[in-house]
């Protein structure tokens, strides 16, 4: 068994989904729950097949977001697994929950706009994701200052009142 790292490509401030199903049918179920949840929403979402013949199934209503898609999950390369980017202004907290309702899918790996790192083992079957690295190590704990930066920035973006 051979172990790596994929990084994830993507404009900075864009963040994804990363997760694991079990079933072809993922694409559309995921497809349809995405715009019944948010409507308007700007996604593209890849699907690696992992029988049959194994193709990187997509779907979105984003073309940027679908080719960031496409490559990323073709990058990573596991059995079963999915991305979803999000376009500019939509965000995985809207999102998540109905990922994760959708009966096929097993696990969500992450859910950021960080830099990630995709640890993958290899075998000679295939690959299959060991888990991620999400961003960086901590640098401290947060002082006051750092609290009410925090609390001022999730009312700045709307997240809190």
């Amino acid at each position: 068994m051979e172990m790596s790292t994929v990084n994830i490509e993507k404009p900075e401030d864009i963040n994804f989904v990363l997760g694991q199903s079990h079933f072809i049918k993922t694409v559309e179920d995921m497809h349809e729950a995405l715009i019944a949840a948010v409507p308007g929403i700007k996604f593209g979402l890849a699907f690696c097949e992992a029988s049959g013949p194994c193709l990187v199934r997509w779907s979105g209503t984003d073309q940027d977001m679908i080719d960031l898609a496409c490559k990323n999950i073709e990058a990573v390369g596991a059995g079963h697994s999915f991305i979803v980017f999000l376009g500019e202004g939509f965000f995985p907290i809207n999102i998540l929950n109905v990922i994760k309702q959708i009966p096929e899918v097993c696990r969500v790996y992450c859910a950021t706009a960080n830099p990630v790192e995709v640890v993958i083992a290899e075998t000679e079957q295939g690959r299959g994701i060991m888990g991620v690295v999400d961003g960086f190590s901590p640098k401290g704990v947060e002082g006051e200052a750092d609290i009410a930066r925090r609390k001022e920035f999730l009312r700045k973006i709307g997240y809190k009142a």
